[in-house]
């Protein structure tokens, strides 16, 4: 199991390792699409938010921009150079960047007020245990926002392939996840120009 763990780290590290220099030039266009997803999580001044698998930081200032100066932002991402990209365009001007797993958050439990996650459904190694992860560092109704800039169709054309019913991000296979996991699904849009799945950390964590 921690020889599949670490095979699963270094896989994702070599991935976004191979791809963080011009990542920001390869999706452009992406900026708006990141800030309106932020201001559907329902930040609030003041709050502590957690940009889990940030890469090269796209949604940390509007981030900060929800939260504002008193609030607090933090970045973690696993690949060494997506963290680089982020300092070397700025972004950690708007939020703390740590190297760290999602799946072993050096956070206290209950200490922040949501999670934001772009393009990490895909990439968790172990999707049960890691949004449990999420769910213990986050209050009890704090939120969730699991999001990409396209949806799962046009994710799937981009790529070449076929959508297919395992897909971790169809509905009917996140909601239950999400509930296994310590979350309550309150929103789902999955619409050419976006996906967004919008979770309520339950009171109760999930066991097991």
């Amino acid at each position: 199991m921690a020889d599949d763990h670490t095979h699963d780290h270094t896989r994702v590290r070599e991935f976004f390792g191979a791809r963080a220099a011009d990542w920001d030039s390869r999706f452009p266009d992406d900026g708006p699409a990141y800030a309106a997803a932020v201001g559907e999580v329902g930040l609030r001044a003041g709050d502590t938010v957690l940009d889990a698998g940030c890469g090269t930081g796209r949604a940390l200032e509007p981030l900060r921009s929800a939260v504002g100066p008193a609030g607090t932002v933090l970045g973690v991402d696993l690949t060494p150079e997506m963290l680089r990209a982020a300092r070397l365009a700025g972004r950690d001007r708007s939020g703390r960047l740590l190297l760290a797993d999602v799946g072993r958050l050096p956070l206290r439990t209950g200490s922040l007020d949501a999670v934001f996650g772009a393009g990490l459904i895909s990439h968790l190694p172990e999707p049960a245990e890691n949004l449990r992860e999420l769910a213990r560092v986050v209050r009890p109704g704090g939120r969730l926002a699991l999001f990409h800039p396209v949806g799962r169709a046009a994710l799937a054309a981009r790529q070449g392939r076929e959508i297919t019913t395992d897909d971790l991000r169809a509905e009917p296979n996140l909601r239950p996840l999400l509930s296994r996991s310590g979350w309550q699904m309150i929103s789902y849009v999955d619409e050419d120009d976006r996906f967004l799945a919008l979770a309520v950390r339950q009171e109760r964590a999930a066991e097991g």
